[in-house]
């Protein structure tokens, strides 16, 4: 008899609402060795990673209170959470 393999699945926080999801259902906010910050929609890219809901209220919240420049450990120019936020609204 063959036994089911159940795999893990890794859980990431959410920067913005602090909550714990799947971490193929976030969106990763990347500083890239170059020091870019971009959003990683394919979870791959090599760099430092921070994790958000697909919600532009959470990109908000992390926004407000600087936990995207927390975690990436780098200041976030304005410009970039704009262009961040207009890609989550044509993500949605």
């Amino acid at each position: 008899m063959q036994t089911e393999i159940k795999r893990k699945i890794p859980t990431r926080r959410c920067t913005g609402c602090g909550e714990h999801f799947p971490k193929n259902t976030l969106i990763r906010v990347l500083r890239t060795p170059e020091g870019e910050i971009i959003l990683d929609l394919t979870g791959k890219k090599s760099g430092r990673g921070a994790y958000i809901c697909k919600n532009t209220a959470c990109l908000k919240k992390a926004r407000k209170a600087k936990r995207l420049e927390t975690s990436l450990e780098c200041p976030i120019p304005e410009e970039v959470y704009d262009r961040m936020e207009e890609e989550l609204k044509v993500g949605q």
